[in-house]
């Protein structure tokens, strides 16, 4: 296994804290925030002990409702140090979707911030607990939520009814240092430490259990894939509460005594600000988000020299926008980064010394200790490199299931404990994987197979092109048809007839869209995740195929 083979969460942090005590682990620049890896364990333990005096206890599953702030951080790690699961709840969600977490996640306390965006969280609250600001703070008791006793507000201004994060730390102090070992002593590295809610491109969220040994090690692996050294300093725009932000960024730092350099809501121009500033040498973000970065109108005018590595993962990674930030940004050794929640999340990643064709179209290959083979979607059969199939994956990555739902479990990981991804893809004879669509989202017009990310691809080298999606609608005639919602760069102007005209005669023509529209954005999950099924529904509304739609 792994540098960190059987480390707990809380244990890794003690160890970093040895090893690398003066080392920035954590800096806000906005805030003039920044720990050392000394002060940031201190005041974990620390906070982890207020946990231990507000009565949470090990297994005790607790949510939280925040975007980048340095609490969630230290929140990771001190719930960690008592084994406390952390439920990470999406920031865009709503009063349905939060009361639906916080009971399926039978969450005990709830940490949350006042408001993110567009969405008052008090109020949200509000909905989901009537009375709340009637009860003494601690003594939550509402029919709804029936083992949510803490609400936790991370701010100031404390609302009626919760506690202020800050008093935790004080009520740590009458929790001595033996008490707190105690704990950690009954720790195992197998216990589930995380559950994060799958983004729901498809269906209802489910909360899938991750491990210590799950996180701790898929972190560690990806830090090595970028080369990371206590000496890195990772820029951090995407969002905790996801894999992206708490393993690929945060534990892929902590694995390896890098400094982690967060920024609290996605903003490109903040990004480049922080990378020049805070002399970043990594970056992560979605596609999306480099994109923005790159056409910044004042993107120009950054020194991003200090970047190296980083990655670029989340939803398929168009090879032009890849070149630019080689190019342009300077990360000469960006990676990579294929998975799902699922997984931990990362199965396969490019590394840092793979060729450029390489790092622009595969995903790359299996991380160390992950197995990985592409399968018949029907007979279930293994498949020689270079045929299409499901992508399944084995090793200690693989979740612990979901919970409370072992049908779904039983339906996601095999007798023989394969993870089925639902993602289609083709290996080399190296191991380098292609992802070349999801299973339900292929298009099938007329008995032909289409792969959305082929004609995705072609499309992206049309200059007045910034973004593509291409997904399939009902048609009477061949069963489906080709849409494509195009994004255009800014300034230009481009018809449907110059879409088609630019694929004839280089695309086979059922490949060639149907249907082409241009937008200003696509729905998203907020880890970035683009909803095609949304998109979907919205166009057999646009396009008045409703009745179609019910038989495709």
């Amino acid at each position: 296994m792994s540098n960190q083979r059987n480390n707990t969460v809380g244990n890794l942090l003690d160890e970093m804290a040895r090893r690398y005590p003066d080392n920035e682990a954590m800096v806000y620049p906005e805030r003039a925030l920044r720990y050392s890896y000394k002060q940031f364990n201190d005041i974990c333990r620390q906070i982890a002990k207020g946990l231990m005096k507000l009565g949470i206890k090990k297994g005790d599953n607790i949510a939280i409702w925040a975007y980048n702030v340095p609490e969630w951080l230290l929140l990771q790690f001190a719930s960690a140090k008592i084994g406390a699961v952390l439920v990470t709840v999406n920031t865009s969600y709503k009063s349905a979707e939060l009361e639906y977490i916080l009971n399926q996640s039978d969450s005990t306390s709830l940490f949350m911030v006042g408001s993110f965006k567009d969405t008052n969280y008090v109020e949200t609250l509000a909905g989901v607990v009537p009375g709340l600001a009637s009860f003494e703070p601690g003594k939550l008791d509402s029919p709804q939520l029936s083992y949510l006793k803490n609400i936790i507000y991370i701010g100031n201004d404390t609302p009626a009814g919760m506690i202020n994060f800050d008093s935790i730390i004080t009520r740590g102090e009458g929790v001595s240092d033996a008490e707190l070992a105690a704990v950690e002593a009954t720790l195992d590295c197998h216990d589930t430490i995380n559950m994060q809610y799958t983004s729901g491109t498809t269906g209802f969220p489910k909360g899938v259990m991750l491990s210590h040994y799950n996180i701790v090690n898929n972190g560690y692996n990806i830090g090595e894939c970028m080369k990371f050294t206590e000496k890195d300093r990772l820029c951090i725009p995407v969002p905790f509460f996801h894999c992206f932000g708490c393993v690929l960024a945060v534990l892929a730092c902590v694995t390896h005594g890098s400094t982690m350099v967060p920024v609290e809501i996605f903003d490109p121009l903040k990004v480049l600000q922080t990378i020049e500033k805070e002399k970043c040498t990594a970056v992560h973000g979605v596609p999306t988000m480099f994109i923005a970065e790159l056409e910044h109108p004042d993107f120009a005018t950054f020194d991003l020299r200090s970047l190296r590595s980083g990655i670029m993962a989340g939803s398929p990674c168009p090879t032009e926008v890849m070149k630019k930030v080689i190019s342009l940004m300077h990360a000469s050794e960006i990676t990579i980064a294929y998975g799902q929640t699922e997984s931990s999340p990362v199965i396969t990643q490019t590394r840092t010394d793979d060729p450029v064709e390489l790092r622009v179209a595969t995903v790359g290959r299996s991380l160390p200790d992950v197995e990985v083979k592409i399968v018949d979607i029907e007979s279930g059969a293994t498949l020689p490199p270079g045929k299409q199939g499901e992508l399944c994956t084995r090793g200690y990555h693989v979740m612990k299931g979901y919970y409370k739902m072992p049908d779904e479990t039983a339906r996601a990981i095999d007798v023989d404990r394969w993870l089925h991804t639902g993602d289609l893809a083709i290996m080399d004879e190296n191991g380098y994987c292609k992802i070349t669509g999801r299973i339900k989202q292929m298009i099938i017009r007329g008995g032909e197979n289409i792969y959305p990310r082929e004609i995705e691809e072609f499309l992206y080298t049309h200059p007045k092109v910034s973004d593509i999606q291409v997904y399939g609608v009902p048609d009477k005639k061949y069963g489906e048809q080709v849409m494509a919602a195009i994004i255009l760069k800014k300034g230009v102007e481009m018809s449907e007839e110059e879409v088609r005209d630019f694929c004839r005669d280089k695309i086979a023509n059922y490949k060639i869209p149907k249907y082409v529209t241009f937008v200003e954005g696509y729905p998203m999950t907020a880890s970035g995740k683009i909803q095609k099924f949304k998109m979907r529904e919205m166009a057999i509304k646009e396009l008045q195929l409703e009745e179609i739609g019910t038989t495709a």
